[in-house]
């Protein structure tokens, strides 16, 4: 799941470079904390979340073969 996040993301930012997914895995689910450049943070959340609801989208659609749940969890500095 981390390598799909990755892949969007990186077609999405102008600072590829600057992107990190640290997953955190807990009891019930994994989180995936996503942390751009400050610049490419609107890019990645898209106009009213746009983006980002289409990669949580996508994310719930991958999970399902895994049986696993998964939360996106974008992070603003």
């Amino acid at each position: 799941m981390k390598l799909l996040i990755e892949a969007i993301v990186h077609a999405l930012v102008d600072k590829p470079d600057e992107v990190q997914i640290k997953e955190v895995i807990g009891e019930h689910a994994h989180v995936l904390e996503l942390s751009v450049a400050k610049d490419d943070l609107g890019k990645v959340i898209g106009k009213g979340g746009a983006h980002a609801s289409a990669i949580r989208t996508l994310m719930a659609a991958a999970s399902g073969k895994e049986k696993k749940r998964y939360i996106l969890e974008i992070i603003e500095y």
